[in-house]
């Protein structure tokens, strides 16, 4: 197309267009930056940092950066797999995490980004904060243990539902999850089939009565790593041009 031009990712050209973002462009080209609170078709958040590259020598969310022709960006470099190596851990710490028994593993975003990046175990101590989980309603259970603060479940419910079930309260380590109603999700207009159940990265909002629904080894990430789906897009990688040459 006459309005595409170039990019340059870990050195290697992708072709991007005018108003793309970087992680739009990067998709597309088959280069998977990692995410957490991203998600196609819901506005750009930038909360997690997961996305986190090096811009034209600036740190950027990718999220939220517009591509320009010639950008140069760093993603799969020493300093980036730390930075998100750090983000996760902090994230386990932060929340009340068990893989092992949770409903959602094999299918959950932040256990596949550890896989993917070698986090076995957390470096920093775990803070244990109590956290409220709310079963009140017939079909849906909401486990603030779990959630990572990523408002997917927030946008969701108020751009594809049109409901605004979801928000957050308070601030700091004391913000959390909180629903439209008094007290209690039972008291909420929230539906079964709303789209904002089906985005939630974690386990911290689930249908009821459908855990462990699909059997080990033939869950979402049994087989590959998370991030395989963008990759795969790359019929052909191109190979990378050495730093000197780009943009020139």
């Amino acid at each position: 197309m006459s309005d595409e031009f170039t990019v340059y990712i870990d050195g290697v050209e992708i072709a991007a267009r005018p108003g793309q973002t970087v992680i739009e462009a990067a998709d597309e080209a088959g280069v998977y930056i990692p995410r957490l609170c991203h998600l196609p078709g819901l506005p750009p958040h930038g909360s997690c940092r997961m996305c986190t590259v090096i811009a034209n020598g600036r740190s950027a969310s990718a999220c939220y950066q517009p591509v320009s022709p010639g950008m140069v960006v760093e993603n799969d470099t020493d300093d980036m797999l730390e930075h998100r190596k750090a983000l996760i851990e902090m994230l386990f710490v932060e929340g009340n995490h068990f893989c092992m028994v949770c409903e959602k593993s094999g299918h959950c975003e932040l256990q596949a980004l550890a896989y993917r990046f070698g986090v076995t175990a957390p470096r920093f101590p775990y803070h244990w904060f109590p956290r409220e989980v709310d079963s009140s309603h017939p079909e849906v259970i909401v486990d603030r243990n779990r959630c990572i603060l990523c408002a997917r479940c927030v946008r969701a419910s108020r751009d594809l539902d049109g409901k605004q079930v979801f928000h957050f309260k308070h601030r700091g380590p004391h913000k959390k999850l909180s629903v439209n109603a008094t007290a209690r999700l039972k008291d909420t207009d929230i539906d079964v089939t709303d789209a904002a159940l089906d985005v939630c990265p974690v386990g911290a909002l689930m249908r009821k009565r459908r855990a462990y629904d699909v059997p080990i080894g033939e869950r979402l990430y049994d087989h590959e790593p998370i991030g395989s789906d963008i990759e795969h897009r790359a019929s052909s990688a191109p190979d990378p041009v050495e730093p000197a040459e780009v943009g020139s």
